[in-house]
């Protein structure tokens, strides 16, 4: 298996890392403090085509594989993973659904747009009291006539506060539990949509988590995604496909760390000499890195697999469920070697250790991604 990149693929790495480094680094901090949602710079990035790599070209995208997604995502969770969240999600968990399962219509409405950045999607099926359990959600959508009156609460919601389009689950035949979720496409101008209230995170503070209120809101009946009773299945796909991305900016977030904490070796100084010559750290930092290229492997395997059309079977799973947790052991390992500065909140690893530990829970947990596995390997999926 070859992952040697192409010159195409080396060059998008290097872009994004230059425009992250001169336009994004110097402002992360502040951004952060203030829970800055930074879409200057995301549209920015969507001039890059960032906004829709995966996106064929007559859809507005450049029809990238899903290989130079993942580095573009890497990238920018290197500097700033809160930015790698909301492109991971408008790019994965909305554009995808939309053009496996949307009609031209849909297509022609949604999709053009979101690659060009000039709106982002937001992706709402977490519920106050359903979580993991995606077929266990309470909101409702009820046929009227021309329209669906939607009625619930979505929490969590990435980009929330800031999308134009909305895929919204609920259930139409509450009876049937995970059969009776259809998917509908919402706009946050329609009647009974309401943006409620921000969660006050751990981490990456500046993307936005939202709360969204139905109440009767009227969505078209043009704006149901696929058929009735087909939205648990357009959830998943979407979710097997979003790993990938969540995988890549885990990688990211910790090759950013372990960057941090090179540079800091060689300029820290202890006892009359670098501490980066004491066999303790040394043994850190290579821990570290070996944990990095390991996830990477399986991240391009999973993308691989994707871009080849091969099945996948839990390849996203185990990228996801093994990069997620060696973030949160790098970023620990990092603020360690910073010391009391690593502690410190002027200290860009003091972020990373509080962005890295949603990601083994969003996306769907550690635990979620091991029962998915294990029912592959016992020929149960």
């Amino acid at each position: 298996m070859d992952f040697e990149l192409s010159d195409h693929q080396t060059l998008i790495r290097e872009t994004v890392r230059a425009f992250m480094e001169a336009e994004v680094r110097p402002h992360v901090k502040e951004w952060e403090r203030g829970e800055h949602f930074p879409v200057e710079a995301i549209r920015k990035l969507a001039e890059m085509g960032c906004c829709g790599m995966l996106m064929p070209e007559e859809w507005g995208g450049p029809g990238l594989d899903t290989i130079s997604y993942v580095l573009m995502i890497e990238e920018v969770a290197r500097v700033h993973a809160a930015m790698a969240t909301a492109l991971s999600v408008t790019n994965s968990a909305v554009q995808l659904p939309l053009l496996a399962f949307g009609n031209a219509e849909q297509k022609n409405r949604y999709l053009k747009r979101l690659a060009a950045g000039e709106i982002l999607g937001a992706f709402c099926l977490t519920e106050p009291a359903a979580g993991s359990d995606a077929a266990g959600i309470q909101a409702t959508a009820v046929r009227d006539g021309s329209n669906y009156r939607i009625n619930g609460t979505k929490t969590w919601v990435t980009n929330g506060s800031a999308a134009g389009v909305f895929i919204v689950f609920a259930k139409t035949d509450p009876a049937a539990g995970g059969k009776g979720i259809t998917a509908f496409l919402v706009e946050p101008g329609y009647r009974g949509f309401k943006v409620g209230r921000h969660e006050d995170k751990m981490g990456q503070r500046s993307s936005p988590s939202v709360e969204l209120l139905f109440n009767d809101c009227l969505v078209p009946v043009t704006g149901r995604l696929g058929d009735e009773g087909q939205g648990l299945k357009i959830a998943l796909s979407a979710l097997d496909g979003g790993r990938i991305g969540i995988a890549a900016l885990a990688v990211g977030l910790a090759q950013g760390a372990l960057d941090e904490s090179v540079k800091f070796a060689q300029a820290r100084a202890a006892f009359g000499k670098a501490i980066g010559e004491f066999q303790a750290i040394q043994w850190m930092l290579a821990d570290m890195h070996v944990e990095i290229e390991a996830a990477r492997a399986l991240v391009y395997h999973a993308a691989s697999l994707k871009d080849s059309g091969g099945r996948m079977g839990s390849a996203a799973s185990r990228a996801k469920l093994y990069a997620s947790e060696m973030a949160n052991r790098v970023a620990y390992k990092a603020v360690q070697i910073h010391g009391s500065q690593g502690y410190s909140r002027e200290s860009d690893v003091e972020r990373m250790y509080r962005d890295a530990r949603v990601i083994t829970i969003y996306e769907g947990t550690s635990e979620i991604q091991r029962m998915i596995i294990a029912r592959d390997l016992l020929g149960k999926s």
